[in-house]
């Protein structure tokens, strides 16, 4: 019953992202596969978010000695989590036609594409963590500790390269890991 429950969801999520894609004429067969993927990065974007927040509130704190180090490992870890998510969801639902390649094969790729976006994620997340932090505690009159400042601040980075990164991933995975489809 559960698994017909999901499929009926499913069915209704893509049926409304038909309708939506259609609209679009010749180019309605990419903008559903850019809904879909959208959606996979939204549900990415859940679980790597999750993940940063967990170790950050745990094992990975946003302060002390390794404050940077410890930032840029969550973020990290979050990242591959939500890579790993997304190649599952992006394989089966919004590239099931894309089956001329071995999985193993796509799998290397899409990593390769999410390394190049987890690089500019880290660096750009590295770099302003801090700044974002001080600017949004400063513009909603927020106190706490440097950890929160640093956490929240983490978050912020993390969201402004997480759409970024999105686009690059679209468009290189689709002309790239998945050219095999029409």
């Amino acid at each position: 019953m559960k698994s017909e429950s999901r499929s009926i969801r499913l069915n209704i999520l893509d049926r409304l992202i038909l309708a939506v894609s259609l609209r679009f004429g010749a180019k309605a067969k990419e903008v559903e596969r850019f809904l879909k993927f959208a959606i996979v990065g939204t549900l990415g974007a859940v679980v790597d978010f999750s993940v940063l927040n967990v170790l950050q509130g745990t094992i990975l704190p946003p302060v002390g000695e390794f404050e940077e180090l410890n930032v840029r490992l969550a973020t990290g870890i979050a990242f591959t989590a939500a890579v790993s998510s997304n190649f599952i969801w992006n394989r089966y639902w919004t590239y099931p036609d894309s089956r001329s390649r071995r999985i193993s094969v796509q799998l290397v790729q899409f990593f390769v594409v999410n390394i190049a976006g987890l690089l500019f994620r880290l660096v750009f997340v590295g770099a302003t963590y801090a700044a974002f932090g001080e600017a949004i505690f400063d513009a909603s009159r927020i106190t706490g500790s440097t950890e929160r400042m640093n956490q929240i601040g983490s978050n912020a980075s993390q969201a402004i390269a997480v759409i970024i990164v999105m686009f690059w991933n679209f468009f290189v995975n689709r002309y790239w890991t998945y050219n095999d489809v029409e």
